[in-house]
């Protein structure tokens, strides 16, 4: 199945306290809109704020054990396949039933 059908995958960006989106490089699913260039979580070309803003996502994230899919900032896993095995678990947690 699929990570994001069963719960096992995000997309997520950061927001200000007014809800507005921080910079994070580019758009969620940019790679969709044309900009492909800042999809990589450690894209070279990135800002500082935006680099700033990808390291506070990613300790944030992979402090509660998520896993970022690299070629996209805003795709953090936990318990699909990927996940297993970036973090070296025995197996998955979500998957066919």
């Amino acid at each position: 199945m699929a990570p994001h059908c069963v719960g096992a995958a995000l997309d997520l960006t950061l927001i200000d306290t007014d809800g507005v989106e921080l910079d994070m490089g580019g758009a969620v699913n940019g790679h969709r809109t044309g900009d492909e260039k800042y999809c990589p979580l450690d894209d070279s070309g990135l800002s500082d704020q935006a680099r700033h803003n990808c390291n506070l996502l990613a300790r944030a994230m992979g402090g509660a054990g998520f896993v970022n899919y690299p070629t996209e900032w805003w795709h953090w896993s936990y318990g699909d396949r990927y996940w297993a095995l970036i973090s070296k678990a025995d197996s998955a947690i979500y998957g066919p039933a």
